[in-house]
């Protein structure tokens, strides 16, 4: 098998609603899907915001991944924000000593990098010195999404709004 670590952006964005009933939980879904499918391989779990942390080390144990990525919310634990290659960074840290004939990071985000002190390509060209393949995938639409603009001070629910939503696909990409 290979070893896998899936990179999993919480930020606020990920809970508009342009995929249903949201873009994180839309992404838990898939997600889980293709970790039962990873039969030989091991996983781990590292989620980022405007910081980022490993949820689960790197396992062959699917159960406890998957229970990982069903906890994950968005709970503004971790500061908000996009900090791609701060994800990229933890993600080739729970990678670099694996002795496994393949190394992946999955790295999932909806939007632009806005945080963070390492620039998602300055990451990549880490992730490439130990030979580590990263894949990326953009989640949501570009456009306009419903998407959480404030907290009702009543109801402590969130207040949606149609607002402007870009993925960096030429990062990505890169």
């Amino acid at each position: 098998g290979i070893d896998i670590v899936i990179t999993v952006d919480i930020s606020s964005s990920m809970l508009a609603q342009d995929l249903k009933p949201n873009r994180l939980e839309a992404l838990k879904k898939v997600a889980s899907e293709f970790i039962n499918n990873r039969i030989n391989d091991r996983i781990g779990l590292v989620i980022y915001a405007g910081e980022s942390y490993t949820k689960t080390p790197v396992t062959s144990d699917k159960d406890v991944v998957i229970k990982s990525l069903s906890d994950i919310t968005f709970d503004g634990i971790i500061e908000d924000g996009t900090a791609i290659g701060m994800g990229l960074a933890t993600a080739i840290n729970r990678l670099r000593e694996s002795e496994a004939p393949s190394k992946v990071i999955i790295l999932l985000t909806d939007g632009v990098n806005t945080h963070g002190k390492i620039h998602p390509l300055n990451a990549t060209e880490i992730a490439k010195e130990f030979n580590i393949r990263v894949y990326t995938i953009g989640v949501g639409t570009n456009g306009k999404a419903k998407t959480p603009v404030a907290i009702d001070p009543f109801s402590g629910k969130y207040i949606y709004d149609l607002v402007d939503v870009e993925i960096d696909e030429k990062t990505l990409k890169t």
